[in-house]
């Protein structure tokens, strides 16, 4: 009930009096059947906007970070995700991350959307990660199809370390030609096929987002270059503050 109450009173008319959301695609969402919206991740803000501009409820899969905070931040965190519906995840080891499996399948056994960001983590500079194949795994193990889902200007208008998003450019969100990998059924487990099926997506991703993309992941990306989260907000900061907007923006 929160999530229709956020998404029609409390936060969408918000959302798009202000920012004025764009959409191309949205006829690619099925109406009545399961699938996987795969998403490349720039900002915080990606989990609101591109929610808010489909007609049905996206359950994403939320890490558990934002369940088991402490403290009054914590506990409005928890109130807020568990009252649209999201789903905690413990990303800690092997055995979680099977149990996200599972859970990210149930859902789409139950006929519903499912929102996911395959790259694992924000994006540190703007440019498009490897896939982790747990998308792939979900799909195979559920005959959902997979729609390529394509965040634009949401790094702009909240790069990491900002709170509060700037009002331009206009954040957009372009949707793909669903992806069917029913020619994959039976092979979930196999590793090379489940990588090919998620560099497929990301290809799709790339399509449609513009972004240039890098074969590595993105947490290790940034590990290496020693980012925490503090540091990685303030730099990407800097370094968008000049960036030209999509021609979308006016």
């Amino acid at each position: 009930m929160f999530y229709w109450l956020a998404k029609f009173v409390l936060l969408g008319p918000f959302l798009r009096g202000l920012w004025r959301p764009w959409t191309e695609g949205l006829e690619n969402i099925p109406d009545d059947r399961p699938a996987i919206l795969a998403s490349n991740h720039l900002s915080f803000c990606d989990s609101f906007f591109m929610p808010v501009m489909v007609k049905r409820k996206v359950t994403f899969l939320a890490k558990a970070e934002y369940f088991t905070t402490p403290g009054i931040k914590g506990f409005f965190s928890r109130l807020f995700f568990a009252g649209v519906g999201q789903v905690p995840i413990d990303r800690s080891d092997s055995d979680a991350s099977r149990a996200a499996l599972n859970t990210g399948v149930r859902v789409l056994r139950e006929g519903k959307l499912l929102g996911i960001y395959p790259e694992g983590t924000r994006s540190p500079d703007g440019r498009l990660y490897r896939g982790k194949t747990g998308v792939a795994r979900m799909a195979l193990e559920s005959g959902a199809v997979v729609i390529p889902c394509a965040m634009v200007n949401t790094d702009v208008i909240q790069p990491a370390g900002r709170l509060i998003p700037r009002l331009r450019p206009r954040p957009g969100v372009r949707f793909g030609k669903p992806l069917d990998f029913s020619r994959y059924e039976g092979m979930a487990g196999d590793r090379f096929v489940e990588r090919s099926i998620t560099d497929e997506i990301m290809y799709e991703l790339m399509q449609l987002s513009g972004q240039e993309y890098v074969d590595q992941y993105a947490a290790k990306v940034k590990k290496s270059q020693g980012l925490d989260q503090e540091a990685f907000g303030a730099r990407t900061v800097r370094e968008l503050g000049d960036r030209v907007p999509d021609s979308r923006a006016s």
